[in-house]
């Protein structure tokens, strides 16, 4: 049976991209459903057909609602073992865990003041002091994991796996506001952006139509 994966706006939708994107780089096959977001009660209603929550993302495999992304990655590593979503290495896919949850929970003014919108034109903007201490940390994050993992591959802790899904949004993020980054930090977001799926991803939600105002102001 094909998991279904669903979804909000690909140019919008930072949650969504991350699982997402963790199943579609791990080779992982799943249906998708995409539920444009802020269009109106309609959407809201489908949404919650699908998950009490009324959010997306959720998957759905069967009889099992697996909602918030990283559940669902969490779901996905156990119920694929061979796509290897988390490091083999028990050192290492605790520290995987680690960046993960520091990007689940934390971020908050980076979020804030620069939303993802891939069809924003790429130019900088004026960002708080709590904004660049997040990108300093990430960076910081990014650079620590290329210096101790880079023998294994080019991601993050080597070869590709859920930590590179949960900070492609931010690579969206520091392109599109053109923030100013570290070597290291350029070397790994080149090598996000020539993932396939990375590609499929962008390729997609540049060519939607919807358009939310809000997002928009900046």
């Amino acid at each position: 049976m094909t998991v279904k994966l669903v979804i909000g706006n690909k140019n919008y939708s930072s949650w969504s991209m991350r699982p997402w994107l963790a199943l579609r780089g791990a080779g992982i096959s799943f249906d998708e459903v995409v539920i444009p977001l802020y269009t109106g009660p309609a959407d809201k209603q489908r949404i919650l057909e699908f998950s009490p929550a009324g959010k997306v993302p959720v998957l759905i495999d069967g009889d099992v609602i697996v909602w918030d992304s990283l559940a669902i990655i969490e779901y996905a590593a156990e119920r694929f073992p061979e796509a290897s979503l988390w490091p083999s290495d028990p050192v290492r896919r605790a520290h995987a865990r680690s960046v993960c949850a520091e990007m689940h929970a934390g971020f908050a003014a980076l979020r804030s003041e620069c939303g993802m919108n891939l069809h924003r034109a790429v130019r900088a903007k004026p960002l708080s002091d709590a904004a660049q201490a997040d990108i300093a940390r990430i960076q910081q994050l990014w650079s620590q994991c290329r210096q101790r993992y880079a023998p294994h591959g080019p991601f993050l802790f080597g070869e590709f796996c859920a930590a590179d899904a949960f900070y492609a949004p931010v690579v969206h993020r520091f392109r599109t506001y053109d923030i100013a980054v570290n070597d290291e930090a350029r070397n790994y977001m080149a090598t996000m952006m020539a993932l396939p799926a990375f590609q499929e991803w962008t390729a997609a939600g540049l060519s939607e139509s919807w358009v939310i105002d809000k997002f928009e102001s900046d």
